[in-house]
């Protein structure tokens, strides 16, 4: 008996067929990219196997599940910037008379992409949400836990720390936790929160170019996206190139190929240079105009050498991408574009979800200033460092968080002059796992993962924390800090913030090391009540 192909099947295999061709190639590499990695994992885990619960076991290979997944599919890709593989956007537009990821409309991304997807909420809030019969850790019990951890005189010679339950949002533990210390890049999670908080997780930052009227001006407008690029490949990022392609296209529509280009910072107030000062390779010049993040290198994260004046030299570079698509300009100048001028081409950011994410997991210093600009903008004050402290302590305060004793210099914790307390890194922390603040997630699944990545890659080898322990770091000379989320033996929940100082500096590995060792703690704790 030979089974007929149906007739939806018949019209749709040729679509499949390309589809699976053009995915395939990726998934093969990206299989064999992990496959030793994944070896090499496994073998590594299997000398700490031992010492995990199954709660713990099962968050752990949800966690290797889901690296394993996203290298997968990153790999599968190419991802344009809606958030779509190329094959998957091919194949709907081929089923699909109009649509797909370019309508026209002179924008890099669609007006209404597609929601951001948070990295993994689903599981934060599942473990939050089945840990209902499990009691609390008890005070008494964690002091017994953490108090000798915490007394390591490796730490310094101040130290601050808080727990709490997620769930609930109760502390369970505290010591010296009211007092505000340097938290360094720790801060960058109060930017988080507040920046979510303000704009929202959808929003985008846009970069344009518009025509003053009866001019031949073309200005080049910055709206403070740091992660604009004019790379060739864009990885999802704004591209410089593709609004050079819509600004050329416009500008011959109107029969024009010669323009006088100027560019438009005005979007942000008060001084560009961080107070740490100038040729600094943590962060560049805090501009509203730039082109991957001012860095004079191929790099996307970490320290690099930076442009001294990132908004002309993107002005530069974009004059040379409209040469090149026979658009001729004189010397880019600094202007300040009219409310009369013609809008002519548009290009967004990813999502400030993403952003927010990137920022945590790469203790993204220029990422952080722009944020805490855009919460400033978006709660009507003026985008400065001024501003954006300001704007940030509004929205915690309407967030309701404790703020005694805090006070905010800038966005990214580079500032001495910042001040935080362990009771509110935890609030923080718990307050973007609450049920009726979806929108604040991404504050908690941008944290580096223990061992795994971002600024905790390299940190918890062999420690039980690895895996669990999610956490954002911060360092100064004689500061270390580090807060963030872990699962306890008995699958709560918990939140964690660890603040030390000191006159004289520490062995930064050995701090690190003890600040480690008090989370990887909290993980093997069974301290329920």
């Amino acid at each position: 008996m030979v089974v007929p192909e149906l007739k939806a099947w018949r019209a749709a295999r040729p679509h499949v067929e390309r589809f699976a061709r053009a995915v395939r190639p990726g998934l093969v590499r990206a299989v064999e990219a992990v496959r030793q990695w994944l070896v090499r994992s496994l073998g590594a885990m299997r000398l700490r196997i031992a010492r995990l619960t199954t709660v713990q076991f099962t968050a752990g290979a949800a966690l290797l599940g889901l690296a394993l997944a996203t290298t997968v599919v990153t790999a599968a890709g190419p991802w344009d910037s809606s958030g779509q593989r190329t094959a998957e956007r091919d194949l709907a537009a081929s089923r699909e008379g109009a649509g797909g990821a370019d309508h026209g409309t002179g924008s890099v991304t669609p007006p209404k992409a597609p929601r951001p997807a948070p990295s993994a909420p689903s599981v934060l809030a599942g473990l939050g949400r089945t840990t209902g019969s499990v009691s609390s850790p008890g005070e008494k019990a964690l002091a017994d836990v953490l108090g000798p951890l915490l007394d390591d005189p490796s730490l310094g010679s101040e130290r601050t720390a808080a727990v709490v339950d997620v769930a609930t949002g109760k502390r369970l533990y505290g010591r010296a936790s009211d007092e505000a210390l340097t938290p360094a890049s720790t801060t960058k999670i109060a930017t988080a929160v507040a920046a979510l908080s303000a704009a929202g997780a959808d929003h985008r930052i846009a970069t344009r170019t518009v025509l003053e009227p009866g001019t031949k001006e073309l200005v080049l407008v910055g709206g403070g996206d740091p992660t604009l690029t004019a790379h060739e490949k864009a990885n999802g990022n704004a591209s410089l190139r593709t609004l050079a392609d819509e600004t050329a296209r416009a500008l011959k529509s109107r029969k024009l190929d010669a323009v006088t280009l100027s560019y438009d910072t005005t979007l942000y107030d008060g001084p560009a240079l961080h107070p740490i000062g100038p040729n600094n390779p943590n962060i560049a010049p805090v501009t509203a105009l730039m082109t991957d993040e001012g860095r004079l290198d191929d790099s996307s994260s970490g320290t690099a050498d930076r442009s001294t004046d990132p908004a002309a030299d993107a002005a530069r570079q974009f004059a040379a991408l409209l040469n090149d698509r026979g658009i001729k300009t004189k010397s880019p100048g600094p202007s300040k574009a009219t409310g009369r001028a013609e809008p002519l081409a548009k290009v967004e950011s990813p999502p400030l979800s993403a952003l927010v994410e990137r920022m945590l997991t790469n203790s993204d210093n220029d990422i952080a200033e722009a944020l805490a600009r855009q919460t400033a903008l978006a709660s009507g004050e003026q985008a400065s460092f001024e501003g954006g402290s300001t704007a940030i302590r509004t929205q915690l305060k309407k967030l309701e968080l404790p703020l005694e004793g805090v006070k905010f210099a800038d966005g990214s914790g580079l500032d001495r002059a910042d001040r935080l307390t362990a009771d509110l890194l935890t609030a923080l922390l718990a307050k973007a796992g609450a049920p009726d603040h979806p929108e604040l997630r991404p504050a908690l699944t941008g944290l580096p993962v223990a061992g795994f990545t971002g600024t905790l890659r390299n940190r918890y080898s062999g420690q039980p924390g690895t895996g669990v322990v999610r956490a954002k770091t911060g360092t100064l000379t004689g500061v270390h800090t580090l807060a963030g989320t872990v699962v306890d033996t008995e699958g709560r929940l918990l939140a964690f913030a660890f603040l030390t100082s000191s006159t004289r500096p520490t062995d930064p590995a050995a701090t690190q090391k003890a600040l480690d060792s008090a989370a990887s703690a909290l993980a093997n704790c069974g301290c329920g009540a």
